[in-house]
């Protein structure tokens, strides 16, 4: 298969030149100096422009087309005729776009990312308005390189949950909505539970040991990944030999940092999972946004706030933070990282209201990018729009539209929908690895994780992005997907730590 392998060739080069600008990008968001925020741009617009020429070329379409044929007779799910059809999609995309484009972007996300994270803590949304301006004219540009479509955000919701449309992602969120709703008000006419034991003074190198030595239990590879801090929290992958993570720390709140770690460790585990023999191609990278965030989801939430996890951790954390919870029940603890609010922040609100979050922030994506709000209103309407869904007022834009980093480092358009998806995916996914291992719940008690990151790592991870979502998700699960095993899930977790009745879980859904 000479064609092939001279595809993979390749393949492996383009790989090796996004790589060294994501080691840029990495660096930027650690260790740069500010001074270097002007030429690290320029860098990254070089890199990403060479990349994408040399993917884009018409040496590539031939190499794809010669492949193809070789391949035709092997199955569909061989890796050969994967790796074929994979690189295929990504060309058709990619081929689409202008290199000036692409490096225009580049440039002006790079400088935009910078200004953030200056003018987020100064409350200062004047500053980054104009940037935030030709970030969406940039968006609306690079939707327009693919004619046809239905909406503006489909081709941009395409790069990163390949098959989903703005359409399905609307009428999914409206009917998760219509069931977390009453929940969410059921709960929250109940007293709020007591977190006072988790906001306290807490020394940010204890958290961070407590943290790697959680994720060293889940199966993370030191040898092959590492930690640091950074704005806004993030995986980021240079090779399967060399996945990353960030983790940020308050040091007035015990568990903050160890969220943010169980969070991106959940995506690290889906990285060093993949079949080592994908390197530099492809097949090396998670499926899709929502697949990929079901496993952050998985790990954060569905093992890192269960209660058996705590009966086995809680003692840890009290050694590492003894002035602070010898006192505190586990009981008391347990409520306290599971309390349901309405708050302000998205990467802090819990399980109940996070796709409440997400929601508000996707339809204003669509809105901008429609031309139905104007980036010179946006942060009048998030106040609107965020007191309407939330009934508390936003004090200011350091926690309205400044919050989040992804309109200020990238698109507008495709950033949120996956963290949704993420949720519903990572409660059916468990859902089926319960089936075929009941005894997880009880290896979490005793701080055993093999049995369910094999699982995982089997059934999700292996396969990198051989399948698309739709594929691997009836393949894994034997539906596709599916709001009711997540809503289940959060019902038999909340209900009784909130003595729910059963008629509350519908109450007002028509």
């Amino acid at each position: 298969m000479r064609s092939l392998d001279a595809l993979r060739t390749r393949l492996i080069e383009v790989d090796d030149l996004n790589n060294a600008a994501n080691l840029l990008r990495w660096d930027q968001t650690t260790y740069m100096p500010p001074g270097g925020a002007a030429a690290r741009g320029r860098q990254l617009a070089t890199l990403s422009r060479v990349a994408h020429e040399l993917f884009t070329h018409a040496e590539t379409g031939r190499l794809l087309d010669a492949a193809a044929k070789e391949t035709a007779s092997l199955p569909f799910e061989s890796d050969d005729a994967s790796l074929v059809r994979v690189a295929r999609r990504a060309w058709e995309q990619s081929v689409r776009i202008p290199g000036d484009l692409v490096s225009e972007l580049q440039v002006h996300t790079s400088e935009s990312y910078q200004a953030w994270t200056v003018a987020k803590p100064k409350n200062d949304f004047e500053t980054m308005r104009p940037m935030l301006q030709r970030t969406l004219d940039l968006s609306r540009r690079m939707a327009d390189c693919f004619p046809g479509y239905a909406h503006i955000a489909d081709p941009l919701i395409d790069f990163s949950d390949y098959g989903m449309k703005a359409a399905e992602v609307k009428t999914l969120f409206g009917q998760l909505r219509a069931r977390l709703v009453p929940i969410v008000r059921a709960i929250t006419a109940r007293p709020l539970a007591d977190d006072s034991c988790v906001r306290q003074q807490a020394p940010e190198a204890q958290q961070l040991a407590f943290g790697l030595e959680v994720i060293k239990r889940f199966g993370f590879d030191f040898e092959r990944g590492r930690q640091d801090k950074t704005h806004h929290p993030f995986m980021t992958k240079f090779s399967l030999g060399d996945v990353r993570i960030t983790t940020r720390v308050r040091e007035d709140e015990i568990t903050d940092a160890l969220f943010s770690t169980l969070h991106e460790c959940g995506h690290a585990l889906y990285e060093l999972g993949i079949d080592r023999s994908y390197e530099g191609t492809p097949l090396a990278n998670g499926t899709s946004s929502g697949v990929h965030e079901s496993q952050s989801r998985t790990w954060e939430n569905i093992v890192g706030r269960s209660r058996g996890f705590w009966e086995h951790f809680y003692p840890l954390l009290q050694k590492h933070f003894p002035k602070a919870l010898a006192q505190v029940s586990l009981d008391t603890f347990y409520r306290a990282v599971n309390r349901v609010e309405r708050s302000l922040i998205r990467t802090d609100s819990d399980e109940v209201t996070y796709n409440l979050h997400v929601m508000l922030r996707f339809d204003l994506e669509l809105d901008l990018l429609e031309g139905r709000v104007a980036v010179k209103d946006l942060a009048r309407v998030w106040r609107e729009r965020f007191e309407a869904d939330f009934g508390i007022p936003v004090p200011d834009d350091t926690r309205g539209v400044l919050q989040d980093v992804h309109w200020y480092a990238g698109p507008i358009g495709g950033a949120f929908q996956g963290y949704t998806i993420g949720n519903i995916l990572s409660a059916q996914f468990y859902a089926s690895a319960l089936k075929a291992n009941p005894g997880i719940p009880a290896d979490i008690q005793r701080g055993e994780f093999g049995v369910l990151h094999g699982w995982l790592r089997e059934n999700i991870y292996r396969p990198g992005s051989k399948f698309t979502a739709s594929e691997l998700i009836p393949r894994v699960t034997g539906s596709a997907l599916s709001i009711e095993p997540y809503l289940d899930y959060l019902w038999g977790k909340y209900q009784p730590l909130y003595a729910l009745r059963e008629e509350e879980r519908t109450a007002g859904v028509s």
